[in-house]
């Protein structure tokens, strides 16, 4: 190592604390989530061909227009990660396990093109009962096109660090 060279330790750099805790949370409360995302052609393909999604719809824009769509339809399951994608940093960015998704409806298709945004309201929050310092909060997400239309909704559930565990 020359004599101007700075080895940086991963200690020296700040923490800087993400996402809420579970007294940041409030049953009704509701939070829009940031900008929202763009799904394209190449992000339907790509993900139906990870997936193993081989339905003609996803990845055969003549196939789709034959069946009425204006364009590919974007695999329902790529329109629901993004949705769930979009919620993390206001939910479950400070960690804690995720406990599933119920209650989930797709709405309506989504195309290339569309921008996807996302909205969750908080719908119960409990300690919970077997893992102290932690508590389950339940929200009701609904997914949206950049027209407003309703394209998934869903309940989420998961374990929320209590900020009173971290003392």
């Amino acid at each position: 190592m020359n004599s101007h060279e700075q080895v940086l330790e991963p200690a020296a750099f700040p923490v800087r604390a993400r996402g809420r805790q579970y007294e940041d949370f409030q049953v009704g409360q509701r939070l829009d989530h940031h900008w929202g995302r763009t799904l394209t052609a190449g992000d339907a393909t790509l993900f139906a061909t990870a997936t193993l999604a081989h339905n003609p719809l996803y990845f055969n824009a003549e196939h789709a227009r034959a069946e009425g769509h204006p364009d590919l339809v974007v695999p329902p399951l790529l329109a629901l990660c993004t949705v769930v994608g979009l919620s993390v940093e206001d939910l479950s960015e400070a960690g804690g396990p995720f406990l599933g998704i119920d209650d989930l409806v797709f709405h309506r298709p989504v195309h290339p093109g569309d921008t996807l945004s996302s909205a969750s309201t908080v719908l119960a929050k409990r300690p919970s009962g077997t893992q102290p310092g932690f508590g389950v909060v339940t929200w009701r997400t609904e997914g949206r096109d950049q027209r407003g239309d309703l394209v998934v909704a869903f309940t989420r559930a998961n374990l929320v660090v209590m900020r009173e565990a971290q003392r």
